[in-house]
């Protein structure tokens, strides 16, 4: 299947070495996108090995459909990263071998104007990762209160201006309906003023808000807590939990997930315990954090927020 917009697969390589394949194993690709990751890691497959392949988009699933049609060892899914215990249980398995999660938005969905994802291509203010299901980021915004759009701008997008921008949002929408893009963006940008723009040359003013209006859109960061709770579960013993973050706040919820984790549970001092009765931890972090390297963002710019880090099941 043909697919004009490009998608640049980031941390490849270290995201499949990361997920350590075996051949006969079960691995979950819960953010399919255009599956650079997963072509790898079907590579590494023997005839035994599955792979689950998950997205909310119907594009993306059409796309995988198309590539993976005739493969016995594939099985595609739509919905949510978080319910993959339900994709799981639909082909009869009940662990894991590896999970991937490769958060935040593709370059297709950026990239086409109709999604409503960019502040720099005018098209219809959606941002929903499946337009087929809840609200529109435009029906959202049409009907918000001023304070609950400004708490999603500062709480997401970490936007100091968030309640002039929200004030300037209800003003607009009370003259003219928000339904585009670039509608938008301009609202957002005429809220902030020229000098503090000039603080970070080269950043679209309404980088934050366009981000932080899509996480709360879809759920992002709700559904990433429910992705790992669940992980817990449903990883084999050795299992790897592979996560590629592009914002702070995604990234704090794995760091944190990982590392309440891999502590064994904290218990009253002079509790009598025998040694093998004693809680071993969960999981286990595997490695530092890990970024791209300087070559891999001059070749694609979009990785360079990109951070992985890696958990195992014990």
């Amino acid at each position: 299947m043909s697919d004009k917009f490009k998608h640049e697969t980031v941390l490849l390589e270290e995201a499949v070495e990361a997920l350590n394949i075996k051949e006969d194993g079960v691995y979950i690709d819960a953010t399919f996108g255009r599956g650079g990751h997963s072509a790898k890691v079907i590579e590494q497959l023997g005839p035994n090995g599955r792979m689950l392949l998950i997205d909310k988009d119907p594009l993306a699933i059409a796309h995988a459909k198309g590539v993976y049609k005739d493969d016995k060892r594939v099985f595609v899914w739509q919905g949510s990263f978080k319910d993959f215990p339900d994709a799981l249980a639909e082909i009869g398995l009940q662990e894991m071998d590896g999970l991937l999660l490769d958060l935040g938005v593709s370059s297709p969905q950026l990239d086409d104007a109709s999604r409503g994802f960019s502040f720099m291509r005018d098209g219809e203010l959606d941002m929903r990762m499946n337009p087929d299901v809840g609200m529109s980021a435009a029906g959202w915004l049409g009907k918000a209160p001023e304070e609950e759009i400004a708490n999603v701008l500062y709480q997401y997008g970490d936007e100091r201006l968030s309640r002039r921008i929200a004030r300037n949002i209800v003003e607009k929408r009370a003259a003219t309906p928000i339904s585009t893009t670039l509608q938008l963006a301009e609202i957002v940008a005429s809220s902030i003023p020229k000098k503090i723009q000039r603080k970070e040359p080269g950043k679209h003013p309404a980088t934050r808000s366009f981000q932080a209006i899509r996480i709360f859109i879809n759920r992002e960061l709700e559904d990433l807590i429910d992705c790992l709770d669940n992980s817990k579960e449903f990883l084999a013993t050795k299992g790897r939990l592979v996560v590629i973050s592009f914002h702070s706040l995604e990234d704090r919820i794995v760091k944190r997930f990982l590392k309440l984790h891999s502590s064994a549970p904290q218990l009253p001092r002079g509790l009598p315990i025998m040694e093998d009765k004693m809680s071993v931890p969960l999981m286990k972090s595997i490695g530092k954090a890990i970024k791209p390297s300087k070559s891999e963002v001059q070749v694609n710019v979009r990785s360079r927020s990109a951070i992985m880090r890696i958990g195992e099941k014990q």
